[in-house]
């Protein structure tokens, strides 16, 4: 071999490698964040994403995994990270792990919202929305010293995927970061009355388009939502094709992909009868709120002190640690009753003494 063509050759090699590390380095950065109602089934959808046949355990906190994408005849393969936050929306606060300053512009934020349980529905997704928004104006405030027209770079690439000329484009205020708002159960869903199923994605499909959000309804038990559901995923985590299909029928399970849909189509806030005429709201936002909570009131069901104490989950058995706690709580036990005993008798004491 020539000296010439041998030098021409590491040349292209030399280019090639630079080639995939950078495809690599921009498939590693790519990850999804799962947050949403508990017991809503995000860890099954990642599971049944990551094609693993197990039973899902509760997220007691934050939990991180990976997938993995063949590409082509290469060894190498994509790299997507996948975070998923449990608890409902008292663990908000965690969000600062997953997104931070060198993840936030390859991560795409997915809210899971239990359909079954509407009267949790717009806390959740408030909360969540609320707390996400002010950790990415944080995660800006950090970054703008160093790139002062980040902010910028968050809203092209947000109008990119809604669509610069959508003719909502003045009623939008696209979320800074990719959004998908998934529904799950629908199978459960799916046997509402109609009218409420109707008020439910009315609803879902004006919080999705005001936030330039995509939205779709999953279960477990249909295997074509399940591949709905994996195609979009892979979408953002590996940059694979992602389905146009729109699908609004409220008797049929909601497929609405960014900037696919219009307030045209939505319609009119669903307000009850009684309360048409009388509600005084400043933004349209506060008009849905109050016309949906008309239909479900809403409570929170995550308060901190209503979610099960981990100490007692089985996937986290240490039997020393465990017989040690036991005994531990067995002599506080005691000590609080024999504190109790002594309460009493001083009581008893004093009330001798004054009489």
């Amino acid at each position: 071999m020539s000296k010439g063509l041998e030098g021409n050759l590491w040349d292209v090699a030399i280019e090639k490698a630079k080639e995939v590390g950078e495809e690599n380095k921009a498939s590693e950065d790519s990850a999804v964040f799962l947050i949403g109602n508990k017991n809503a089934g995000k860890t099954s959808i990642i599971l049944r994403f990551l094609d693993r046949d197990e039973p899902p355990k509760p997220t007691v906190a934050l939990e991180y995994t990976y997938g993995r994408r063949s590409k082509g005849h290469n060894i190498a393969k994509d790299v997507g990270h996948i975070w998923e936050l449990g608890g409902g929306t008292w663990l908000a606060k965690l969000m600062d792990v997953p997104l931070n300053p060198d993840t936030v512009l390859h991560t795409a934020l997915i809210i899971v919202v239990d359909l079954s349980k509407p009267n949790e529905m717009w806390f959740t997704l408030e909360t969540l929305l609320n707390t996400a928004k002010s950790r990415i104006e944080t995660i800006i405030s950090e970054m703008k010293p160093d790139n002062p027209t980040i902010r910028e770079v968050f809203r092209s690439k947000a109008w990119e995927r809604v669509g610069p000329d959508h003719p909502d484009k003045s009623m939008i205020d696209p979320f800074l970061i990719p959004l998908v708002i998934i529904g799950s159960k629908y199978d459960v869903f799916q046997d509402f009355d109609s009218e409420k199923k109707k008020v439910i994605c009315k609803t879902l499909r004006f919080i999705a388009h005001t936030h330039g959000a995509s939205l779709q309804f999953f279960s477990l038990k249909m295997e074509q939502l399940v591949t709905k559901i994996r195609a979009l995923i892979s979408h953002y985590l590996f940059s694979t094709s992602s389905s146009s299909k729109l699908q609004v029928e409220h008797n049929k399970p909601l497929m609405v992909p960014e900037g696919q849909d219009s307030f045209q189509q939505i319609g009119t806030p669903p307000l009850a009868d009684k309360d048409i005429g009388r509600v005084q709201a400043k933004t349209p936002m506060e008009l849905w709120k109050h016309a949906f909570e008309g239909h479900f009131p809403q409570h929170n069901a995550d308060n901190a002190a209503l979610v099960e104490d981990p100490a007692k989950d089985p996937q986290y058995a240490e039997p020393a640690i465990d017989n040690l706690r036991t005994q531990k709580d067995e002599e506080l036990e005691r000590y609080r009753k024999m504190s109790e005993r002594r309460a009493k008798k001083a009581q008893g004491d004093y009330q001798d003494i004054m009489s």
